[in-house]
């Protein structure tokens, strides 16, 4: 079936932000006492606050705070992205311009509030290349259940199976194939696993690699 949409997770996919997540998480969680480490942080990536806080919890006991330490990990975050300022990912909108071209409708599908996603986009020139945003927060289940990329398809008009989905993250990834997409890994902060790999239709060698892949048919 032909691909007529493209719906991408934003962080660690269209922004190099991913790694502020990780030190932030890793730096708020410590400053409550939380021997949070970088696995932990990545073990959370793109996961829904339900699933999020149960998985802490198991880690470090009924007594992490998940709000508490979240907000603090937004304040740090805001602080330094305030300061330094946001990066788009490498061909970022190389990609996006070529599926402009191409006439391949384009949607977000990100862990993060819409009007901060929306913001974080606007601020790397990138946000006039998206049909639509979706925020977790915009459906009952967010990653890794397939609410979200269900719902991004559809704002598109289009049925999953017609999608591409690019993600970079465990989590993203098995919620993009729950529902129907052919999900693209895009390795970030770390590739893809024995446990994941059969999950993925491809493997991308960066953003621009999806253009061939895009290509192959099949």
């Amino acid at each position: 079936m032909k691909i007529k949409g493209v719906i991408s997770d934003m962080d660690g996919v269209i922004l190099d932000s991913e790694k502020l997540y990780v030190r932030f998480w890793c730096e708020a969680g410590q400053s409550y006492g939380f021997p949070f480490e970088r696995k932990h942080a990545l073990g959370i990536r793109s996961m829904a606050r339900p699933f999020a806080i149960e998985r802490l919890q198991g880690w470090f006991g009924d007594s992490f705070d998940y709000d508490t330490v979240r907000n603090k990990r937004i304040g740090l975050m805001n602080a330094y992205v305030e300061k330094h300022g946001i990066e788009a990912k490498p061909d970022a909108e190389k990609l996006l311009s070529y599926l402009k071209e191409k006439g391949i409708a384009v949607a977000l599908a990100t862990a993060t509030p819409k009007d901060r996603a929306e913001e974080y986009l606007r601020r790397v020139g990138l946000l006039q290349y998206f049909d639509e945003v979706v925020s977790a927060r915009m459906v009952k289940n967010g990653k890794p259940a397939p609410d979200i990329y269900l719902f991004a398809a559809e704002k598109l008009g289009l049925k999953p199976e017609e999608c591409m989905a690019l993600e970079d993250s465990q989590n993203g990834i098995r919620s993009a194939n729950a529902a129907g997409c052919k999900t693209v890994m895009v390795p970030d902060l770390d590739g893809p696993t024995e446990e994941i790999m059969p999950l993925l239709y491809d493997v991308a060698d960066g953003l621009w690699d999806v253009v061939r892949i895009l290509n192959r048919g099949g």
